[in-house]
């Protein structure tokens, strides 16, 4: 999914700057990636849509916050969530994008689809969070729902916890959320411990990891691999969606985590492996954060996008100085990367109970609590 209208959500001199989106795009291009795949244009999200995961006067607030610079309320005209000429339209262009991907994957028009402009987790039914207005997971999901999906699984891998999906979903038995994320006591939002875990009949529905600040590639693969893969097979869902925050990286200015654009890369190798072994091949790829935003995020979601094409980008790979040459003539003089990885190879090992490392008791505590709700065992690292 893609459209020039996605580079209208700008919240000005902002962390969260839509040149990531741009330079993803043309690094893409540049590596031949998008001429393996379909590019769709998105539409806007209608009302109906939006109102799948928000209210009828927050919806009426953006609007009017689209227009009026001086507006302040429902989250909207902070330092995290500024106003902006357009937000409405903007934003519903992206909760549309996600909307339309995840309608192609789940009519079979195609295994996998990608809107690295959605994944903005943070977006509650009545307010603004987290430099999300509109929830397009949430949206995507209910789409997915809608459409008759018998159960989703969800995934986020960004580095701040997903709570808004997880608190649209917290009492739905057919949605599975899992996030991975820094620990809410040192990071935004603030929620995630792996005490949440929904409820009623969604009860161990929702599994949430809290990584200790300074986890590096293999510690953060060695957390995936122990609670991802199992939980998700034990759901058995029919459509894998994933958030792909690449905020994890250890140059992300608003975070403390210490991965590489390999670590990441290799996580995206994994859910794509998932979704083929335990959601059909139904695999629906959004965005999310990253502030790095020409050495991390241009190739961290062109490796997104290869991998979702089927044909993998190496990670030794160039480069190419075409893209480098653009960002020259815009002005920039920070350092540029070389090549598409890092030369790092992540060798996790395999989780086993009984560690006594910060990240060893906070793998052993997600599997404690939501396991056993899930079927499994929590000490068999089988499971």
């Amino acid at each position: 999914m893609w459209d020039e209208g996605y580079l209208g959500y700008d919240f000005g001199e902002h962390p969260l700057n839509p040149i990531r989106l741009d330079l993803t795009i043309r690094l893409a291009r540049e590596l031949g990636v998008l001429d393996r795949l379909e590019v769709l244009a998105p539409r806007p999200a209608d009302e109906a849509q939006l109102l799948t995961a928000h209210t009828p006067d927050y919806l009426a607030a953006v609007r009017v916050a689209s227009e009026d610079p001086s507006f302040a309320g429902f989250g909207l005209g902070t330092d995290d969530d500024p106003v902006f000429p357009g937000m409405y339209a903007a934003s519903a262009l992206i909760a549309g994008g996600s909307a339309i991907a995840a309608q192609h994957v789940w009519d079979g028009h195609s295994e996998h689809a990608v809107n690295i402009a959605g994944g903005l987790h943070h977006a509650m039914p009545g307010f603004a969070s987290g430099f999300c207005v509109f929830n397009d997971v949430v949206i995507a999901i209910r789409t997915l729902l809608a459409a008759g999906a018998r159960k989703i699984a969800y995934v986020d891998i960004d580095v701040h916890h997903g709570d808004g999906v997880q608190a649209a979903f917290y009492d739905d038995p057919r949605v599975l959320t899992i996030s991975l994320h820094q620990d809410p006591r040192t990071l935004f939002p603030g929620t995630g411990l792996p005490i949440e875990l929904g409820v009623g009949d969604a009860e161990g529905t929702s599994v949430n990891v809290a990584l200790p600040p300074g986890t590096d590639d293999a510690g953060w693969l060695r957390a995936f691999n122990a609670v991802v893969p199992g939980a998700v097979r034990a759901f058995g869902p029919d459509v894998l969606v994933t958030q792909d925050g690449c905020d994890t990286h250890h140059e992300d200015p608003l975070a403390n985590l210490e991965l590489s654009v390999d670590g990441q890369r290799t996580a995206i190798a994994a859910l794509h492996a998932l979704a083929h072994e335990a959601a059909n091949g139904k695999w629906v790829a959004l965005g999310g954060g990253g502030y790095g935003v020409i050495r991390c995020v241009p190739r961290t979601w062109t490796h997104l996008l290869a991998e979702a094409s089927g044909e993998p980008v190496p990670p030794e790979t160039v480069v190419p100085a075409a893209w480098g040459e653009h960002l020259r003539k815009r002005g920039v003089r920070a350092e540029l990367p070389r090549t598409m990885g890092e030369g790092h190879t992540p060798r996790p090992t395999p989780w086993a109970p009984g560690g006594d490392s910060w990240l060893d008791r906070s793998i052993g505590a997600t599997r404690r609590a939501a396991f056993p709700l899930l079927g499994l065992d929590p000490d068999d690292p089988r499971d």
